[in-house]
């Protein structure tokens, strides 16, 4: 009887062992998957804030641009005005 008690307890110790041993394991995981969350994060921030940084570029160059066709349309004006008054 002592001898089956002891191993019925000898098993249930290692069950529990393998229980623990399971659950450090899956406490391991999922801090490995909230790294790589918090890692594909900041990559997203980084790539977000890149974009923002060309976007803003892109939308200081646009008004450049215009500017220098409304210059080029009030040259072409003035010149146009000055050929048809100089005839």
């Amino acid at each position: 009887m002592k001898d089956k008690a002891g191993k019925m307890q000898g098993q249930a110790k290692q069950k529990m062992h393998e229980g623990q041993q399971q659950a450090q394991q899956r406490g391991e995981q999922a801090q490995q998957r909230g790294q790589q969350a918090q890692e594909r994060g900041q990559q997203a921030r980084q790539q977000g804030q890149q974009s923002g940084k060309q976007a803003q570029e892109r939308g200081r160059q646009i008004p450049e641009r215009g500017r220098q066709n409304l210059d080029d349309t009030e040259q072409e004006m003035q010149d146009r005005f000055d050929q048809d008054y100089d005839a």
